[in-house]
């Protein structure tokens, strides 16, 4: 099959089992999402969803947060992990947010990539997520079957980044990339993995990979 007749086979598909998808994540608006994304660094989305509704009772906007200490937020998001460093960023982002954009989420990769533990990632969820502009989150599920279904060389998150924005449509990648981690999750997770189930992976996956569980 060649490579654009995959990339075909995986939307139509993605697009039959999933032809909407909801964002992960709760937040009523962007500023909420960002720190929605930053807590979900090495943590699951259902953790998350359970440790923000009583941190955004306490502070759901920059003023807010920053009238808490670091301490205080630290241990309200305990649960999701990493706190010490997620602590610290959430309330250096919403300083931040205050003095240099008037209290606004910056819509820009390069402003948000400026706050305190926002990397790429988290940058580029906001943007396609809260802002609706063209990004491609790339995240453990994407990166795996990016690679399983050979459409990247897996060598790192950066290259597949890369290689998902140069084979779909740009028109595609916002609603994309929440359909192929929700199809990870249900069909082809990192542990096992059935291939009955997994229909995408049988169709276009690595020959070398999917012998294996033959």
């Amino acid at each position: 099959m060649k490579k654009s007749d995959k990339i075909s086979y995986v939307i139509n598909k993605l697009e039959e089992l999933y032809p909407t998808v909801p964002v992960p994540l709760n937040h009523k608006d962007p500023y909420t999402l960002l720190v929605a994304v930053l807590l979900s660094a090495q943590c699951t989305d259902e953790r998350v969803n359970q440790i923000t509704p009583k941190l955004f009772k306490l502070a759901d906007n920059p003023s807010k947060m920053v009238k808490l200490s670091v301490e205080e937020i630290k241990e309200i998001i305990r649960p999701c992990g990493l706190s010490p460093m997620k602590s610290k960023g959430i309330h250096g982002l919403s300083e931040i947010i205050i003095k240099k954009h008037n209290g606004n989420v910056p819509k820009s990769f390069e402003d948000l990539e400026e706050l305190p533990g926002v990397g790429h990632k988290t940058a580029s969820v906001v943007m396609s997520q809260a802002f609706g502009i063209p990004a491609f989150p790339v995240d453990t599920h994407i990166h795996r079957l990016m690679y399983r279904w050979g459409l990247s060389n897996g060598s790192n998150v950066k290259q597949t980044e890369k290689d998902a924005k140069r084979l779909f449509p740009i028109e595609k990648w916002n609603k994309l990339h929440l359909q192929i981690i929700f199809y990870g999750r249900e069909y082809c997770p990192a542990r096992a993995w059935k291939l009955e189930k997994d229909e995408i992976s049988k169709r276009i996956g690595r020959k070398s990979i999917i012998n294996k569980l033959i």
